[in-house]
């Protein structure tokens, strides 16, 4: 018996693990695992039939009923009817007399199994040894009874010696099937709960933008999940048991292992910030690490949080520019839908006087100024509605009760639907701007000394008067003020700018509303009157009565700190009748009236005369004339030479001649005034200076010309000017020529221009070997004792008095001149010499050099050098 109740000890463990592995692998599927279970069991009961304990023929005694009694505690009735249905069945197959007896325990067993199964569910009994035991002892204690029932009073004593073995083998054996397959049990609720409470995590982690992380001390991946797997690398099983340094780049994954140590150090949740560069270009990510606890014999690892805050920075950063864009200098007002305002900024109470509290829950009419009508705001707020912006200047009101202008621009805020939301506004204090436009407008139309209307003011008027039905006459005078050059320069400019004022007003005083007086600039203006007859002839009457009224009001004294000032005027007139002159071409032509009438002896009037204007167009273009000759070398020397008393050569003065290719040779007096007023007398002094100095350099080898020297004529405009000397002593170096051989002549009313300033640089000049001559002497005003220190080497006589003798006056003039010259030790030259007597006269006089048409006219250099030679072979023979 010991041998059959261990064989079934053996069985009922091993069916035990068959009945733990089918639950395990059936339960993915409940409802077959329902039969697959009832199959086990009724096979488990079947296998301990196979092996029984033969207690009478026909009587069996196994460890079914400890089985099919777990069948109904744990497989529940179906699967406990069908175990019992299998067991009945092959019961009824081996047959005997206790067929009827083990079908009954069979479903004692089921029923008591199904009764306990009731009880844990309603938690009267639990599945533990203290509940089992008894239940168990039950079961096997009344299925010996219904055996015994069985048998007769032999087979009961045998029964009996068996009964304790039995039930100390078969009851611990049920309790331990019991207890496998509830440990079985809840070993699977565990994984079930443990695989549900993962997929949480998963579904929670997959919601997560983010990327989760179990990484070791070393930086090794050990786990990863992400709710989408581009976001950083590749999150799957690849990069499980990789290193960082494997993934990143070496400075970065230092830092990120150096992150992990740190959190493992600290015990504590670390955060980490850093830029990598991903599949959708370099972006900024945030780690987040938490010690996990791994057990003893693993190493230390921590939890890593990843994720993605590039956009949120950028967020971060767009708030942050636009909060300081909202503080800035522009006023800013957010209000909702309602134009509740919502939100003011510090510019806003800065421009407005309002403070936050005292307009938040208002509408923006708390500024309005009573200016505007109700047709402007409904149009203002019609745009805003359908275009989502306006923007204007419109006037509101301070919290002081200052009107001001404003430029406001509103935008609308509309949500996905197209719905207003909020509006914005911004406003701008634009009253220095309007100030400064007021001003800027006056200086673009206004002359800021004398705040009469400028040149640009006078312009658009005439444009306008020109332009339109002209059912009247007008005329426009040009006034130029005479020597108020001088008195700026001796008084200064503020007393000049008041001169100005003074004359503005003056000019201003007889004007009637419908005229006007402007100031060009300098010390010229121009009157427009308008409204004079359609007659040009009364027209012309009228407006010279006016100019010579304005003319009478000028002309009287100004007065400065006591002192009188006077200060004339020239005036040229000019009707506005031709309907071809632009209003450039009538404000010409009455300038040149005025320089008309400024030629005439000043304080005059003059009308405007056509030929005037032929006079300046000929002009222009004989200058322009001159620039081309001068551009194309037409501009030569020619030499008049000048004569001692016997008729010899001593030198000769180097002249301007113009070789015009249409119009031939031409004298100074046919575009030397031009030059001069055009500033291009300049280039002509150097073009001769050149010539003169070339053909000196090649004249010094003649013997012919032992103690020649040529004289060159040097402008005003030429010796003041700052690189003269430099200029001046360049020619010579080209040249070649010995400065001893050349003399510059200077005009005495040159000198009145600046004394000291001239004596200085022919001092210069005088050290290199340069000899002067002063021409035209006797038609100036020179200081002697300038004249004594000036480092002259001659005087020349001006032709006008040579013309003049035997006139006394003249030769009075002469004499002092030769007198004064010898007491400086200065040669004397007289020029103009046209006749014999002349020339007598001059040598009884003193005067032994000459020059004129009396002894040779100028000529080219080849004619004067063939006269040097002619001079030599005539002293020779």
């Amino acid at each position: 018996m010991l041998i059959t109740v261990m064989q079934q000890a053996v069985i009922l463990l091993a069916m035990g693990w068959a009945l733990t592995l089918n639950m395990r692998k059936a339960r993915h599927h409940p409802h077959l695992q329902v039969f697959t279970t009832g199959f086990w069991f009724g096979l488990a009961a079947l296998v301990c039939m196979l092996q029984p304990f033969h207690v009478a023929p026909g009587v069996l005694l196994d460890a079914r009923n400890g089985v099919l009694f777990v069948a109904g505690l744990f497989g529940g009735p179906v699967s406990a009817g069908m175990a019992a249905l299998i067991a009945g069945l092959f019961r009824y197959g081996i047959g005997g007399d206790g067929a009827f007896t083990g079908t009954v325990n069979i479903v004692l067993s089921v029923l008591l199994g199904l009764g306990f199964r009731y009880g844990v569910n309603r938690q009267w009994l639990k599945v533990n040894i203290f509940h089992l035991l008894p239940v168990t002892l039950l079961l096997h204690t009344s299925t010996l009874a219904v055996i015994a029932s069985l048998l007769n009073v032999q087979d009961r004593l045998t029964l009996l010696a068996y009964l304790w073995p039995f039930l100390a083998v078969m009851v611990p054996l049920t309790v331990i099937l019991a207890l496998i397959l509830q440990d079985a049990a809840l070993r699977q609720q565990e994984q079930d709960r443990l695989k549900s409470s993962e997929s949480r995590l998963r579904a929670i982690t997959s919601a997560l933008p983010d990327l989760m992380f179990v990484m070791d001390e070393d930086g090794r991946y050990l786990e990863a999940m992400a709710s989408n797997a581009s976001l950083l690398y590749p999150v799957n099983d690849s990069v499980i048991g990789r290193r960082v340094h494997d993934l990143f780049e070496p400075v970065q994954a230092n830092r990120f292992v150096a992150f992990i140590r740190q959190t493992l150090n600290s015990q504590k949740t670390q955060r980490l910030e850093y830029e990598l560069n991903t599949h959708d270009g370099m972006r900024i990510f945030e780690s987040q690490a938490q010690v996990m606890d791994r057990g003893e014999g693993s190493k230390p690892a921590v939890v890593i949080l990843t994720r993605d805050i590039t956009q949120r920075l950028q967020n971060e950063t767009e708030l942050r520019i636009a909060a300081t864009a909202f503080e800035g200098f522009e006023g800013m007002m957010i209000t909702d839908a309602d134009k509740k305002i919502l939100r003011v900024n510090r510019a806003f109470t800065d421009i407005t006087g309002f403070s936050s509290d005292d307009v938040i829950g208002k509408t923006p009419s708390i500024l309005s100024s009573g200016q505007h009508s109700r047709d402007f705001y409904q149009h203002m707020w019609q745009s805003i509605n359908e275009h989502n912006h306006w923007q204007g200047e419109i006037i509101n009101k301070r919290k002081s009760g200052q009107v001001y202008p404003q430029w406001l621009s509103v935008s609308a805020v509309r949500d996905k639907h197209q719905h207003i939301t909020h509006y914005v506004a911004s406003i701008t204090d634009i009253t220095q701007q309007k100030k400064d436009a007021e001003r800027i407008n006056h200086l673009a139309f206004y002359d800021e000394v004398t705040g009469l209307p400028n040149r640009r003011f006078l312009h658009e008027r005439l444009q306008h008067y020109l332009s339109g039905e002209r059912q009247e006459s007008a005329g426009l005078i040009f006034i130029d003020l005479d020597n108020f050059k001088a008195i700026n320069d001796l008084w200064g400019l503020p007393v000049g700018d008041e001169l100005l004022r003074q004359a503005a007003r003056r000019l201003s005083r007889p004007l009637r509303q419908q005229d006007m007086v402007a100031r060009l600039g300098g010390d010229e203006f121009v009157v427009l009157l308008s409204g004079l007859p359609t007659e040009q002839a009364a027209a012309a009457t009228e407006l010279e009565a006016a100019g010579l009224r304005l003319l009478t009001l000028l002309e009287q004294a100004y007065t400065h700190e006591g002192h009188q000032l006077k200060c004339s005027a020239s005036l040229g007139v000019v009707l506005l009748n031709d309907s071809s002159a632009t209003a450039d071409e009538l404000v010409q032509q009455a300038e040149l009236a005025m320089y008309d009438a400024k030629s005439g002896g000043r304080g005059k009037l003059r009308f405007f005369d056509p030929k005037m204007q032929e006079a300046v167009a000929q002009r222009l273009l004989l200058q322009q004339d001159i620039s081309r000759g001068l551009d194309h070398g037409e501009f030569i020397a020619y030499f008049q030479p000048q004569f001692d008393y016997q008729g010899h050569i001593t030198g000769a003065e180097a002249l301007a001649r113009w070789q015009h290719p249409e119009q031939g040779l031409l004298a100074p007096g046919a575009f030397i005034e031009v030059a001069e007023q055009a500033g291009l007398m300049n280039r002509i002094d150097r073009e001769v200076l050149h010539h003169a100095c070339s053909y000196m350099a090649a004249w010094a080898e003649l013997s012919a010309a032992t103690s020649f020297t040529l004289s060159v004529n040097i402008s005003a405009a030429r010796l003041y000017q700052p690189e003269f000397i430099d200029d001046v002593l360049a020619i010579f170096r080209q040249t070649g020529v010995d400065p001893a051989r050349i003399k510059l002549e200077i005009t005495e009313s040159m000198l009145l221009n600046d004394m000291p300033m001239a004596i200085g640089r022919m001092q210069i000049l005088k050290q290199h070997g340069v000899r002067f001559a002063i021409d035209d002497f006797g038609t100036g005003y020179s200081s002697l004792l300038y004249l004594q220190q000036l480092p002259l080497d001659q005087l020349k006589i001006d032709q006008s008095f040579v013309r003049a003798l035997p006139d006394n006056n003249s030769l009075n003039i002469i004499k002092a001149i030769i007198a004064l010259a010898h007491s400086l030790k200065l040669e004397v030259i007289a020029e103009g010499v046209e006749t014999e007597a002349q020339r007598q006269l001059l040598y009884q006089h003193g005067c032994e050099h000459y020059q004129g048409y009396l002894l040779a006219r100028p000529k080219p250099a080849d004619q004067l050098e063939a006269r040097l030679q002619q001079q030599l072979c005539t002293r020779v023979s």
